[in-house]
């Protein structure tokens, strides 16, 4: 269960004193978490080119499909998901977070979502994870002079 903070209002009205508490939290945390929670529950599903849900995917339809169970719609492509994100340092990253990877900004060829230990969360077009939603470290996508790109989703 999510974790809320909250702000007490004291406002004295007609002679008496009335509380009011006010939730508060931070949306964009409140997503990403979310949108992870959905990507996790499709680990092991299989990996098909094109696929966005809910039984197969590649790997931009991941990370579509989970963002936009919470109402946060993403391009469709790697590329265009990193157009559209908030560009993150590698020291700021956080669960959640989109990790791209290309040989340049303008040519980005994979995606999946940060979930700690400098591992992804990732629809696998590769045998030697079995073509699937899987768990996997950043180093295993960095060839070939791929880059990694952090990458935010608001809201």
């Amino acid at each position: 269960m999510q974790k809320l903070t909250a702000t007490a209002v004291a406002t004295v009205l007609a002679g008496g004193l009335v509380m009011t508490i006010a939730p508060t939290s931070h949306a964009a945390t409140s997503i990403r978490s979310k949108a992870l929670s959905t990507a996790t529950a499709q680990k092991g599903d299989p990996y098909r080119d094109g696929a966005e849900g809910p039984n197969a995917f590649d790997c931009s339809g991941l990370t579509y499909y989970s963002y936009g169970k919470h109402n946060k719609k993403l391009p469709r492509t790697a590329q265009g998901q990193y157009n559209k994100s908030s560009k993150i340092s590698w020291s700021k990253r956080a669960k959640g977070d989109l990790v791209f990877f290309g040989t340049s900004s303008s040519n980005i060829k994979h995606v999946g979502i940060y979930v700690g230990n400098n591992k992804i969360l990732n629809a696998n077009s590769g045998s030697y994870r079995g073509y699937k939603v899987v768990v996997a470290p950043i180093s295993e996508y960095k060839y070939g002079g791929r880059k990694v790109y952090i990458g935010r989703v608001n809201g």
